[in-house]
């Protein structure tokens, strides 16, 4: 099985404008993601997608490849193959929030799963909500990384955003609200989601070696 993995980059950020090119420790945050990937022992080929210029030439300058995409062209159309589970159609890793600013971060997409562990909901919100004080209960971080079957992503582009999924601006709600399933991962390694300058920083600091 080869497994390629494809990383979408977009320019135009609502919250954090030319994120990609940001500059961490003398390098385009973007050549810190793809030189992440290569390390991969499963990743066989890896390419940046995007729509913008600037991001392409940063890409080819540092040795990668990269594709240039249209700017219609939603993320869904993005093959991101890693099928390591053959049972699931649609796989996502999750991280035990240890920090209790994450809980109430909107930024911090929460997920509560089964015993199984199959997603049950992601959201922006507190999940779950703690109705009786004295209680405790533990949440989890999503991580925007996903493995999927070809045929099942083929799939999901064709349907159509449902309310939650506008509500909340989490596209992995669309499979959800059709039907599908999706199989979460735990794993030991938190990350960082640069979507302001602040958390830029603390992507610097932690590549520096300093506590970010």
């Amino acid at each position: 099985m080869k497994v390629v993995v494809i990383i979408p980059s977009r320019y135009q950020s609502s919250r954090f404008m030319g994120k990609p090119l940001a500059d961490v420790l003398g390098k385009p945050m973007i050549q810190h993601v793809y030189e992440r990937v290569l390390q991969s022992k499963t990743a066989a080929l890896a390419a940046v997608a995007t729509d913008d210029r600037r991001i392409f030439e940063a890409v080819e300058k540092f040795g990668g490849r990269a594709i240039l995409t249209s700017p219609d062209h939603p993320i869904d159309e993005v093959v991101q193959p890693l099928l390591e589970d053959w049972t699931v159609d649609f796989s996502t890793l999750v991280y035990r929030i240890r920090r209790d600013e994450e809980v109430s971060d909107p930024n911090a997409v929460k997920v509560v799963f089964d015993r199984d562990h199959f997603a049950l909901y992601f959201s922006r919100s507190t999940i779950p909500f703690v109705r009786d004080r004295g209680k405790k209960a533990d949440y989890w971080k999503h991580h925007g990384i996903y493995a999927y079957r070809k045929s099942f992503l083929v799939a999901f582009t064709r349907l159509p955003q449902g309310m939650l999924e506008q509500l909340e601006a989490l596209e992995q709600l669309r499979a959800l609200e059709h039907g599908y399933r999706i199989k979460v991962v735990e794993t030991a390694f938190d990350s960082i989601e640069v979507d302001t300058p602040g958390d830029l920083e603390r992507v610097k600091a932690l590549l520096a070696g300093r506590k970010p």
